[in-house]
């Protein structure tokens, strides 16, 4: 493949390469790679990021000089120009695709990146597969001054957030909300507005988030996924998540309003 002006997004075992600059952390160019002496084999176009082709690839676990690094996604955020974060998002997002989408889910041929658009072809069948994009919905419920919060049993110790699940066949984001709120701690609600929503590729996720207001108070949490849930007011919040998320975006926005004078 011929190297023009471009931007590389090369990952091993879901850690992308970068250069890191006066403590920041960059998007290799094409002369990172000839300074590297890399050679990306199977290289596929993702888009443009400032005007410049974006190519993904995998690589083995180089020996790197000095300035380079393998780095995790996530932590990048705060360390990284935003807009180059979230194209690196949207890199692993394909990237973690096209790894789990190698053999045909038809015949089992080894498929094909297509030429013509992002997907994958089988050239035996001609089955087409296309990123998988998993729709969850994530709320903010409400009641008074207060704001629903629950630790589910995978978040790090102290930490709440708002409820959060994944889209069911034949649903709409609505229902979800509220199978979600049900199932999870007991709560019904009304007043469902959309709120926003942030692709989150860990693994393949569209969040789209909502707010509401409570109809029933009492919580009952399933002692599955959520551990403990509560009722909170601006000013005694527990541990939250950081501001990449748009968990905290919903929480944020909860604050701000407690603090806008009533009329």
């Amino acid at each position: 493949m011929d190297i023009k002006n471009t931007y590389w997004f090369l990952f091993h075992d879901d850690e992308l390469l970068v250069k890191d600059v006066e403590g920041i952390s960059t998007i290799l160019s094409d002369s990172d790679i000839k300074l590297l002496r890399l050679n990306p084999i199977n290289a596929q176009n993702i888009g443009t990021l400032h005007e410049q082709e974006c190519l993904i690839a995998n690589l083995e676990d180089e020996t790197l000089p000095e300035g380079f690094s393998w780095k995790k996604v996530r932590p990048l955020y705060g360390n990284m120009e935003e807009e180059c974060f979230w194209f690196a998002c949207r890199a692993l997002h394909i990237m973690n695709w096209m790894k789990t989408s190698k053999f045909c889910g038809c015949c089992g041929t080894l498929m094909n990146a297509s030429q013509q658009e992002l997907a994958m072809q089988c050239p035996s069948c001609g089955h087409i597969t296309y990123p998988r994009i998993s729709p969850a919905i994530i709320v903010a419920v409400t009641r008074g001054d207060q704001i629903l919060l629950a630790r589910s049993n995978r978040f790090p110790p102290n930490r709440y957030s708002v409820i959060a699940g994944f889209v069911e066949p034949g649903e709409s984001l609505e229902d979800c909300v509220q199978r979600e709120l049900k199932e999870e701690v007991g709560v019904e609600v009304h007043s469902i507005n959309y709120f926003g929503n942030q692709p989150w590729p860990f693994p393949d996720s569209l969040m789209i988030a909502f707010t509401a207001k409570c109809s029933t108070e009492k919580i009952t949490i399933d002692n599955q996924e959520i551990v403990e849930a509560g009722w909170f007011s601006a000013h005694n919040l527990p541990d939250i998540p950081d501001k990449l998320s748009v968990a905290r975006r919903l929480i944020d926005w909860f604050v701000e309003k407690q603090s806008i004078p009533h009329t």
